[in-house]
């Protein structure tokens, strides 16, 4: 089996080299961004049901700003902002534009490096086929000069071992593309929990009379 790869690999010629740096630069990016996106995902879940939550219930809003200020979870920073509006009586308005602003201040450290999976997997298709192509010059050009005779086979060959690059290439990206959609849906998730707890802070505060006035 290992020797089958390693034949795979040294047939394909130069160009397999640049698509095994691309799948390794990518496989880098996503388990660095699974590992970072888990624990944002736990640590967030934790801060808001845990401590957040249970805060607003009793309506201990300075306690929860407190612990907003204190955690250095991201679900702490856009409650913190929008409940440092609540304490000082602004409008229900302002407290969800400052909620808003610190989704946006949190979002590109969730979405950091999970697009470059994107280009990465079609880097490496496009890799594979230049090589294949490549390949397919230098075959055509080898068989040119070639014995008759020998022609047929030669061509053949040299299509086949032209095709490990393509191949190859396919074999990056697959991976890579599968890695990009499962990291953008637990991106979503994450945004998804950050509103479901922005929309849970407003329904608490909804019965304050002074919020409710235009």
């Amino acid at each position: 089996m290992t020797d089958t790869v390693v034949r795979f690999f040294q047939e394909g010629g130069a160009f397999m080299y640049p698509i095994a740096i691309v799948l390794v630069l990518g496989i880098a990016i996503a388990i660095e961004r699974f590992i970072y996106l888990s624990v944002a995902k736990n640590a967030n879940r934790s801060a808001f049901d845990k401590a957040i939550l249970p805060l607003l219930k009793k309506r201990d809003y300075k306690r929860a700003l407190e612990f907003s200020n204190d955690s250095s979870t991201a679900i702490a920073s856009i409650m913190g902002a929008g409940l440092s509006r609540l304490i000082n009586k602004q409008k229900r308005e302002d407290i969800e534009y400052a909620m808003e602003e610190g989704l946006m201040e949190t979002l590109p450290r969730l979405e950091k490096r999970t697009q470059y999976l994107a280009t990465l997997a079609n880097v490496s298709t496009l890799l594979g086929l230049l090589g294949t192509i490549i390949g397919l010059i230098a075959a055509f050009t080898a068989v040119a000069n070639a014995d008759p005779a020998e022609k047929a086979s030669l061509l053949s060959q040299s299509i086949s071992v032209a095709m490990n690059t393509t191949a190859f290439g396919l074999m990056s990206a697959i991976p890579l593309l599968l890695c990009h959609a499962v990291l953008q849906t637990k991106t979503n998730e994450i945004v998804d929990s950050f509103e479901m707890a922005g929309v849970k802070l407003l329904n608490i505060i909804s019965e304050q009379p002074s919020l409710n006035r235009d």
